[in-house]
């Protein structure tokens, strides 16, 4: 039997979060602002989350649209208030203007998380180079998951590139994680699951009414179920 594939869903409120939590969700990503691809939520919302669901939940740390870090002392500011809301896992990821991972703006923050455990999200999808970015991260504390759909433009383009990353040799920088979203279908499940890739993120794939809608009980159901089943 298979290891039992992580199914970690996007929530916007505490709605969302229950109903991923009673469709078989492993663990959330807690944002705002979808129409910017999923900013920094509020420490009253981490809260009301934390306090709402059991399963893991992951609190994404970006302050604008874009890649860039932004004002980094107000990241840091910002990560002791979500920590102090209750919030013990985080998502980040900052590229500087050649495309490269800002190291620099990385190392403060992650910093100031104290070995929390964090993903490293899509900004390395849009990476100038996926290994070199991969590398310097290494040995980054509480670094444990990338987040990707292989290529900026989603699954569909990326699907070689998973495939490769997932039957790399685990040297630095490929020991974590491959947590695969973005674009990401249900009939992607099986060769990726053929890959030896074991955590799958939706956000769009939840709400059929859109992103307007709530997270659906029966469509997170669906991805557990599909996972279930090509996990036995």
């Amino acid at each position: 039997m298979s290891k039992r594939a992580v199914l970690e869903v996007i929530a916007l409120d505490v709605e969302d979060a229950v109903a991923a939590q009673a469709a078989g969700a492993d663990r959330l990503e807690l944002v705002t602002e979808m129409a910017a691809d999923g900013l920094t939520p509020s420490p009253d919302t981490v809260a009301g989350v934390r306090a709402a669901v059991g399963i893991d939940l992951r609190v994404m740390l970006r302050l604008a649209d874009g890649f860039a870090a932004g004002d980094v002392d107000r990241l840091v500011r910002v990560a002791g208030e979500l920590r102090s809301a209750g919030a013990d896992q985080f998502v980040l990821g900052f590229l500087d203007a050649d495309g490269g991972v800002d190291l620099a703006a990385v190392e403060r923050v992650v910093g100031a998380l104290d070995g929390c455990p964090w993903t490293f999200h899509r900004a390395i999808d849009r990476a100038a180079d996926r290994d070199t970015l991969r590398r310097r991260l290494a040995g980054l504390p509480g670094l444990d998951t990338f987040l990707t759909a292989g290529a900026a433009e989603g699954v569909d383009e990326g699907l070689a590139t998973l495939a490769a990353e997932a039957a790399h040799d685990g040297g630095p920088g490929y020991e974590q994680q491959i947590l695969v979203g973005g674009g990401l279908r249900l009939d992607h499940v099986p060769r990726l699951r053929a890959c030896g890739i074991e955590a799958f993120h939706i956000g769009g794939a939840a709400r059929p009414k859109g992103w307007d809608g709530p997270v659906s009980v029966e469509a997170v159901a669906r991805w557990r179920e599909l996972l279930d089943g090509e996990d036995a």
